[in-house]
């Protein structure tokens, strides 16, 4: 799998973490079930499916636990369960589950579930909403049959507590690309999904972003100031293109946040949520762990922030093969070789 620093190229000027993805922020793991199938159309089968879910989870029981989160909206696309309640509260109390637009209701009503069985006092001394994020994937996905089940998501919440600290002691990054809710998303004309990326700051915390990216088109894509998108030769005359859609973005941070600083935080990513574990406290009670960054000393997290975010989107598309799905749709994954031939000739690396 070719990343961004395969190519060469350093985005920002702040360092990567050990794997250089967001389960370098401690105790964050991420996982994915993707759901890839082509059977007839119902009643004979399911029909075409290129979707899935990806679970983002940072940590520890979040109901008796929760954490400062905040988010920021760019624009209308892109819906999220749970954004008002975490604006309101400024607390994250469920992982992150994100999945294509149409199967968002049978994600939440499995998230329910799943915390359910863990905590016998979610439902019974307070209620939670999951937060569940989406993009839409229709393009290769059919998103007239409910293609994702409970299954899948109690598959993806297992493998985000599995992956947190053994990912990091192995080395190894979160999975990118064309997998868990990233499998049919396409970005700026090519082939998108799952990216992840992480920056050290000098005083040691780490910030991760994890994007599950939909947007743009080919001819915005620059990389390290070379346009791209425009000097890659296109696809055959008159295959359809994938249509401009939303993009999701989870930073995590082991820094002392609070939901304010949160909010700040993910406006710098451009749009999506924002947690921090610094300031993590029981539920209904104060944080013991010291006073919150603010002010200027923020300025770090905002830097690393937009550094990573950018980087993760570059490595969503480095990572993800094309894929051909519903009704013959194509999404062309971008070709790493060529992007290399015109960095070189650009003299970027």
């Amino acid at each position: 799998m070719t990343r961004t620093a395969d190519l060469g190229i350093r985005i920002g000027v702040l360092p990567a973490g050990l794997t250089a993805s967001i389960t370098d922020v401690p105790g964050t793991g991420v996982g994915h079930a993707t759901v890839w199938r082509d059977e007839p159309d119902p009643p004979a089968g399911r029909g075409v499916a290129r979707t899935g879910v990806t679970v983002l989870d940072p940590g520890g029981n979040l109901f008796r636990g929760p954490v400062p989160a905040g988010g920021a909206v760019l624009n209308g696309a892109g819906e999220c369960t749970g954004f008002l309640a975490a604006a309101e509260w400024g607390l994250a109390e469920t992982p992150v589950f994100l999945t294509s637009t149409m199967q968002v209701g049978r994600v939440y009503d499995a998230a329910c579930e799943l915390l359910m069985a863990e905590d016998p006092g979610i439902g019974t001394e307070d209620v939670i909403i999951p937060i569940v994020a989406e993009c839409d994937d229709s393009f290769l996905s059919d998103a007239r049959r409910m293609q994702v089940s409970a299954a899948d998501v109690a598959a993806a919440l297992d493998a985000a507590r599995a992956s947190a600290g053994g990912t990091r002691a192995g080395g190894q990054p979160a999975a990118e690309g064309a997998v868990g809710a990233g499998t049919g998303m396409s970005c700026l004309g090519f082939k998108g999904g799952i990216g992840t990326a992480s920056r050290v700051l000098p005083s040691g915390h780490t910030v991760g972003v994890l994007v599950l990216a939909n947007f743009g088109d080919r001819e915005r894509l620059t990389v390290d100031g070379v346009p791209v998108g425009r000097l890659i030769q296109p696809p055959a005359a008159g295959s359809r293109q994938p249509p401009a859609g939303s993009c999701i973005a989870v930073a995590v941070t082991d820094g002392p946040l609070d939901s304010a600083a949160c909010a700040r935080l993910a406006r710098r990513a451009g749009l999506g949520l924002a947690l921090a574990t610094g300031l993590r406290a029981p539920r209904g009670g104060p944080s013991a762990a010291g006073p919150a960054i603010t002010g200027r000393g923020l300025d770090p997290f905002f830097a690393a922030v937009t550094e990573a975010a950018e980087e993760a989107v570059l490595n969503c598309l480095l990572a993800a093969p094309t894929v051909t799905g519903r009704d013959g749709h194509t999404s062309h994954g971008l070709p790493a070789d060529q992007v290399r031939k015109l960095l070189r000739a650009a003299g970027r690396i």
